[in-house]
C-alpha cells in the first residue's frame, strides 16, 4: 500500500490519510477478531447469547476497513465506522449492568470504543476539512466577458453586414409561389 496517500486520495492532509489507512487495517484485523474468535470475545463480554450480532459487527468492520483501504476517498467510511462505533457503544451499554459478571471487561470495552471513536472522528474531520477548502478554492471569472476583444471593440460588429450568400434559404424551404425577383433579393 503507497503511504503517500494524498496523491491517491487527493487530500493535502498526509497524516489524515495515513491514519485513514491505519484505521482501515484496524477494522479489518478487529472484523476478523469478531468473526472469527466470537465464542471467546461473547463470553469475556458476558454476551453469549449475542454471538451471532458480533459476528455481524465483524462483518460490518471488515467490509468498512476495505471500503477504507480501497477507496479514492476514504471520508465516507472513516464516518461509516464513527457510526459503527455509536452501534457498538449502545450494544455494550446495555451489557453494563450488575446481572453481567463480565461487567468490568465491558466497561474497559467501552472505553476502548471512545478512543477509538475520537480517532475516527478525528481523522474524517481532517479528511472532510480538506476537501472542503480545495473546493472553496475557487477560479474568479468575474472580469472575463467571453468575447476574443474587449467589448467596446464587439460593440455594433453584428450590424455591419449585409445579408451573405450562406444564410439565404435553400430551394426547398422557400415559400410556395416565391418568384425569380424574390429569391434575387437573397443573393448579396
Amino acid at each position: 500500500m503507497n503511504h503517500d496517500l494524498t496523491l491517491l486520495h487527493g487530500n493535502h492532509d498526509p497524516t489524515a490519510s495515513r491514519v485513514a489507512t491505519g484505521l482501515g487495517w484496524f477494522s479489518i484485523a478487529l472484523g476478523c477478531v469478531e468473526l472469527f474468535a466470537t465464542r471467546q470475545l461473547a463470553r469475556a463480554l458476558g454476551m453469549e447469547s449475542n454471538e451471532t450480532l458480533l459476528r455481524c459487527y465483524g462483518a460490518r468492520e471488515v467490509a468498512t476497513g476495505i471500503g477504507i483501504l480501497m477507496a479514492k476517498d476514504p471520508t465516507p467510511w472513516i464516518w461509516a465506522r464513527v457510526l459503527g462505533d455509536a452501534v457498538d457503544l449502545g450494544t455494550l451499554a446495555a451489557h453494563l449492568n450488575d446481572d453481567n459478571d463480565e461487567e468490568e471487561n465491558v466497561g474497559i470495552a467501552m472505553g476502548n470504543v471512545v478512543a477509538v471513536m475520537a480517532a475516527d472522528i478525528w481523522c474524517a474531520q481532517r479528511l472532510g476539512c480538506t476537501d472542503r477548502q480545495a473546493s472553496r478554492h475557487r477560479v474568479d471569472y468575474s472580469h472575463r466577458s467571453g468575447f476574443p476583444k474587449p467589448v467596446t471593440v464587439m460593440r455594433g460588429a453584428a450590424s455591419d453586414f449585409e445579408t451573405p450568400r450562406d444564410m439565404r434559404p435553400p430551394e426547398a424551404l422557400r415559400p410556395y409561389g416565391q418568384g425569380a425577383a424574390e429569391a434575387s433579393r437573397f443573393q448579396a
